[in-house]
């Protein structure tokens, strides 16, 4: 303990949770409490005609509902996300309510900053000057009020960046904007079972790796290290026991809550972008550029396929930090150097995501390998990952990373 991980402060940002049986039942609260007339629903075709999502809430807001933009899709393209403009402005939406996943609720942001600033949206979006430091405008206009009813346990459910895949871009159009991040949030039981037990396993997987990596640090305060390791534990649990359990709602709660502890610890951790562990950024950065490339390949399942690789070609410096994921996994043994200690963890990865389907290797994924180095290229502007300065030789070394995963 140290004197420097008891010197910290705390955020916390306004916000409503409902969770359990019925939850839902409460969001005409919530609009009332924003004195919201028109609420406008964002969704996908999957929540807007296989299930009851949409009657609930027509049903529960009565003349406040302004109807709902089921054209939402995987990655929040941005056509989607101009068609969802479009259609809130002619609902004259004054409150947005996203039903679905992470790309949903991520969509839904970007249509509110849409909505409430002026200007050209490519200006509005990080931007990322030729040999300089990235840097994300700031966004000044009001918002409308966002709700979001997650059917998945997204990290994306309270934060208040967004990413839209956009096919004319050579990366992602990134926002930032803490005026998106919901006033409400609910995670209804009925709502999470809407998902498939293979979408709320991929999205655990991603969970589950990012969550490890965070135990690594060496230097977190008691309020981090508290959420950090209550959200790994929540995962460790559920996770292996998703298939098995597909209507265990409980289990996709925890799996909920375990999100929003990371989000919590996130939102505490100042200078985490600079900080960020190396073998977590080079997966993020190598996941998200597959998925965005690959239409079939979940978030999940591309950051699985990866992370075991990465973990055993980037082992920290700092066997402490290395002892500590070793020790969360179960496999760390006294007298291991970090080297050892990360191809012990990433053993352990490569059991637990086989033991529950995931893939391990990128030629599990259906994809041409010719297209490594074009994959590589992708991962140059990722805000999340390389907010800093991009190294010449930067994908050159990513492209050694999937070289390897392969």
């Amino acid at each position: 303990m140290t004197l420097q991980s008891r010197t910290f402060r705390a955020v916390g940002f306004p916000l409503r949770l409902y969770a359990g049986e019925n939850a839902l039942d409460k969001l005409a609260d919530e609009v009332g409490r924003q004195k919201a007339k028109r609420a406008f629903v964002i969704c996908g075709r999957t929540v807007a005609h296989k299930t009851n999502l949409l009657d609930r809430i027509g049903k529960g807001l009565g003349d406040r509902y302004a109807g709902y933009f089921d054209g939402m899709d995987k990655d929040s393209t941005w056509p989607a996300v101009q068609g969802a403009v479009e259609a809130a402005r002619a609902a004259d939406a004054d409150l947005l309510i996203a039903v679905g996943g992470g790309s949903v609720i991520v969509g839904t942001r970007v249509v509110a900053i849409i909505l409430a600033e002026e200007g050209d949206p490519y200006d509005l979006m990080t931007q990322y000057p030729e040999g300089k430091q990235a840097y994300s405008p700031r966004l000044m206009a009001p918002k409308p009020p966002i709700i979001n009813v997650a059917t998945t346990p997204n990290t994306a459910m309270n934060r208040g960046g967004s990413a839209l895949k956009n096919d004319k871009l050579d990366h992602r159009m990134e926002f930032y904007d803490p005026k998106t991040r919901p006033v409400a949030l609910f995670w209804d039981a009925e709502a999470l079972l809407t998902a498939p037990a293979e979408l709320i396993r991929s999205t655990a997987s991603t969970n589950f790796s990012s969550t490890l990596r965070t135990l690594g640090a060496t230097d977190m305060s008691p309020l981090i290290e508290g959420d950090h390791r209550q959200a790994f534990r929540l995962l460790h649990q559920a996770l292996p026991r998703i298939m098995n359990e597909p209507d265990n709602a409980a289990l996709r709660i925890d799996l909920c809550a375990a999100a929003f502890l990371q989000n919590r610890a996130g939102d505490d951790d100042v200078g985490r972008r600079t900080a960020r562990d190396e073998t977590s950024s080079n997966a993020y950065a190598l996941a998200t550029a597959l998925h965005i490339r690959y239409h079939h390949v979940w978030q999940g399942e591309s950051t699985s396929s990866v992370i075991p690789t990465v973990t055993r070609l980037t082992p920290p410096d700092d066997v402490k930090r290395a002892a500590q994921i070793a020790e969360a996994v179960g496999v760390w043994k006294e007298g291991m150097s970090a080297n050892e200690a990360a191809m012990a963890t990433a053993e352990a990865l490569d059991a637990l995501y086989n033991g529950i389907g995931m893939p391990t290797r990128l030629n599990q994924l259906d994809i041409p390998k010719g297209e490594l180095p074009l994959l590589a290229k992708d991962t140059l502007k990722n805000f999340n990952a390389n907010p800093g300065d991009r190294p010449g030789d930067y994908t050159a070394q990513m492209l050694e990373l999937l070289e390897a995963a392969w």
